[in-house]
């Protein structure tokens, strides 16, 4: 499917004459005197919605509170518990899956045969047991995956057919758990992820692909050519496992979608779109403008979350997108956009440091002077 590039252009963000002209003052360092509601409207693909308000320290009814203080004396715990052991589980099946494997660049295990279907079926079986002790007991998938007939090129190869990347909004770290329980993708992350305990035996086996993000020098260019040399050989061979990728590059409150990155779409290969939505009553699973550790215990201490998942058919690129990759981003924003009701905003990672300082009442110019 192919989206007409003169049609359609980028929404802007509720409360705005235009999010980029919104957000100069703040970013250049100007006085940020405005009012609450304000601030989150101007941020709003960052603000929270939910009962407990930015940040998560939003007053609370008593009810509330007691519900709070029960759930954290008692279904706190025992989720921790059994999430812990599931991660054991996990890398012991993966131990013992790499016992006399080869290895090969980073210390990445080759695994075939049984000892990739192990960790990939385990891999499955136990995000989708994870997601079960987050609450998430049950989760509707639309699957509008099968592409109509017209949307596939007539010279388009069974070896070329095959994605090689799930593009995806970003809204949670939950976000991770579904995709592994549903496809075992591989992923991009930090190369600390690799020397962490547990973690990182897991993150080998899962192929993922380790970048030194603090670094602000020539790396990012390896960073995209070691996507796209992955995204090809995954398109190309059948047992290469898929490579995540959240265009957006950073999470909001799920009701928006922020202008995608070049990186998984230099590949010039067939990408599947998938639309992740967090249905809410008290607490939202979004990760927008919380702290981690409380958004955990909140999210843990809630009895029951929610999400809801939309398959969109693989996305083949024209020869204008081939050739120009932000073409092709733009295209495959849109349509997500549009099939998962979701507002394209043109604000960014910046603009979120700055709203998190606002909230936290640092001013953007001392954010900036920090980042520098």
């Amino acid at each position: 499917m192919a989206v007409d590039t003169a049609t359609t252009a980028p929404s802007q963000p509720e409360g705005g004459d235009g999010a980029g002209e919104a957000v100069r003052p703040l970013l250049s360092g100007a006085p940020a005197i405005e009012e609450d509601e304000d601030l989150h409207v101007r941020y709003a693909p960052y603000a929270r919605r939910d009962a407990y308000g930015p940040m998560g320290r939003g007053p609370l009814p008593a009810a509330q509170v007691a519900r709070l203080v029960f759930a954290a004396a008692v279904l706190l715990p025992l989720r921790l518990i059994a999430g812990m052991l599931l991660v054991v589980a996990y890398y012991l099946v993966c131990r013992v899956s790499t016992l006399f494997a080869d290895v090969g660049e980073e210390g990445r295990p080759r695994l075939h045969g049984w000892r990739r279907e192990a960790c990939l079926g385990a891999g499955r079986a136990l995000s989708r047991a994870m997601l079960f002790v987050f609450g998430f007991y049950w989760i509707p998938v639309c699957d509008r995956s099968v592409p109509n007939a017209e949307d596939v090129p007539e010279n388009q190869s069974e070896e070329l057919e095959r994605p090689g990347a799930i593009v995806s909004n970003h809204v949670s770290y939950v976000d991770i758990l579904y995709h592994m329980s549903a496809s075992s993708p591989s992923f991009v992350a930090k190369n600390s992820v690799s020397k962490l305990p547990l973690i990182g035996l897991i993150s080998k086996c899962l192929g993922c692909i380790f970048v030194q993000r603090e670094s602000k020098g020539s790396d990012s260019r390896g960073v995209s050519g070691d996507v796209t040399e992955r995204v090809q050989e995954v398109s190309q061979y059948k047992n290469s496992p898929m490579v995540l990728l959240f265009p957006e590059g950073t999470t909001t409150n799920g009701d928006y979608l922020l202008p995608f990155k070049t990186g998984a779409f230099l590949a010039k290969a067939p990408v599947q779109p998938v639309i992740l939505r967090y249905p809410y009553k008290r607490f939202s699973p979004a990760w927008d403008s919380m702290d981690g550790k409380r958004h955990v215990f909140l999210l843990l201490c809630q009895f029951a979350n929610y999400m809801e998942v939309v398959r969109l058919p693989v996305y083949y690129p024209s020869e204008q997108e081939k050739e120009d990759p932000r073409i092709y981003a733009n295209n495959v924003r849109k349509l997500l956009g549009t099939a998962g009701n979701l507002v394209l905003s043109n604000l960014g990672l910046a603009e979120k440091r700055v709203y998190h300082a606002a909230l936290n009442g640092n001013s953007p110019r001392a954010l900036h002077q920090k980042d520098d």
